[in-house]
């Protein structure tokens, strides 16, 4: 068994682009909190720049990106980039939304961690998160 964190996992939530559905996210935030994590949420219109500059700041150990416009392909490559520029090789990317199949396994194979389709269960998302974090961040 692994051992705990030292402290809570703190979490990113975001909505980008003109996507103005964020039912979801909430939904995901609240479970996040739930499950012990610091949860930011930046609320809707954001830019790739702006999250990935909010991430900085709150020092988080992971984006949670929210989409379900289909700007997934260009959304989630951009924020990539820029979290590689800012030297944020060890904050895990992952979101959820109306993305196809491929699209995921393609994000995957670009870098992207794991991302979650409509009627993924909460706690499902919050273990891969506490999880990814026990393995990959440095606390």
């Amino acid at each position: 068994m692994k051992e705990e964190l030292k402290r809570p996992v703190r979490v990113l939530v975001a909505k980008v682009g003109l996507d103005g559905h964020d039912r979801g996210a909430k939904i995901i935030a609240t479970a996040l909190r739930d499950a012990g994590m610091e949860v930011i949420y930046t609320g809707l219109r954001q830019t790739p720049e702006m999250v990935v500059n909010a991430a900085l700041q709150e020092d988080v150990d992971a984006i949670g990106i929210s989409i379900l416009s289909g700007a997934h392909m260009t959304v989630f490559p951009k924020v990539a980039k820029l979290m590689k520029e800012k030297g944020m090789d060890d904050v895990l990317l992952t979101g959820g939304g109306i993305i196809p199949e491929d699209d995921m396994k393609e994000l995957n194979g670009q870098g992207v961690g794991k991302l979650f389709a409509p009627g993924t269960t909460t706690s499902e998302i919050a273990e891969y998160i506490k999880d990814w974090v026990k393995d990959n961040r440095d606390f």
